[in-house]
């Protein structure tokens, strides 16, 4: 059996959404030969709220828990169709969802949620979880999957990637290159002028064509290391005068998927996201992964 620390995990509360998340770390576990598991938290006041209580037994939160039961073995059946063989596993958990699956991310592959929909802020698993779990400064990627995606199709589809040249922008091109290869898909890297060094950007004798210059080399020289162990991966490289959230929405239109790090704010519980990716995460037409730390 694979060992349970490198697992993709899922968070799971039963809407569209959510199976559309299941579908996606289906075939993302599958491809990466990692197991997945398929978690759903109650929220403690729920079960709270839902008690029942049976002629001559004690109180049970057995009806809400049988139903979240059904739900998570029809999800289990939905990934099997997509990935036969996979190995899965499902917990039932109860807790504040966002401590309880930060937890679950700290060893994992990768932590998969559902968002409601293109550029809405009502992100779902349990109100604003999944904007919340990004703001956790540890732990493995998180994905947050939109409808459409269409990873497995026979023409190549495009991933695309944010970089700034800081440690987090290194992680995510890794990530970038590493899904590229797998599902064959072509990457856009883009890097804005704004996330040149500020006393740079601010200078007033700016020359455009040296700023343009030197930004070309960060971008190249932050793809070099993974453009050489990936060469089957087609690189495109785009340097814009754009604000760095704006290209990369744009960029991302048709796109399979988004890689960005997050430049959280410290170790502070549900600290605020970096802007750029608080930005795209709620705007991007696409799923969007963000690699924390």
């Amino acid at each position: 059996m694979s060992e349970v620390g490198h697992e993709v995990v899922v968070g799971l509360d039963a809407s569209t959404a959510s199976r559309h998340a299941a579908g996606w770390a289906a075939r993302e576990a599958a491809s990466r030969r990692r197991p997945l598991l398929l978690a759903h938290v109650f929220p403690r006041p729920l079960l709270e709220l839902t008690r029942s209580r049976r002629s001559g037994e004690s109180e049970s939160h057995e009806p809400v828990q049988q139903a979240m039961r059904r739900e998570l073995n029809a999800v289990v059946q939905q990934c099997l169709q997509i990935a036969p063989g996979l190995e899965i596993r499902t917990e039932m958990l109860s807790g504040d969802p966002v401590e309880v699956l930060a937890g679950k991310s700290e060893h994992a592959e990768l932590l998969v949620v559902g968002s409601s929909g293109i550029g809405s802020a009502d992100l779902v698993l349990v109100g604003s979880t999944a904007a919340e779990l990004l703001a956790h400064q540890t732990g493995g990627p998180v994905v947050i999957t939109r409808g459409g995606d269409q990873t497995g199709q026979e023409s190549p589809q495009v991933v695309v990637v944010g970089v700034d040249g800081s440690p987090n922008s290194v992680r995510a091109v890794d990530f970038a290159f590493d899904f590229a290869s797998r599902h064959r898909c072509r990457l856009v890297a883009v890097h804005a002028w704004s996330d040149l060094p500020l006393d740079y950007a601010l200078a007033w004798d700016l020359d455009h064509d040296e700023a343009h210059r030197e930004a070309s080399e960060l971008l190249s020289r932050s793809l070099a290391g993974c453009a050489e162990r990936h060469p089957d991966v087609a690189v495109r490289e785009v340097v814009t005068v754009q604000r760095p959230a704006q290209a990369l929405v744009e960029a991302s239109r048709g796109a399979e998927l988004l890689v960005v790090g997050s430049r959280g704010r410290g170790p502070a519980r549900r600290a605020v996201l970096g802007s750029v990716s608080h930005a795209v995460v709620h705007a991007a037409p696409c799923t969007v992964a963000v690699l924390r730390g």
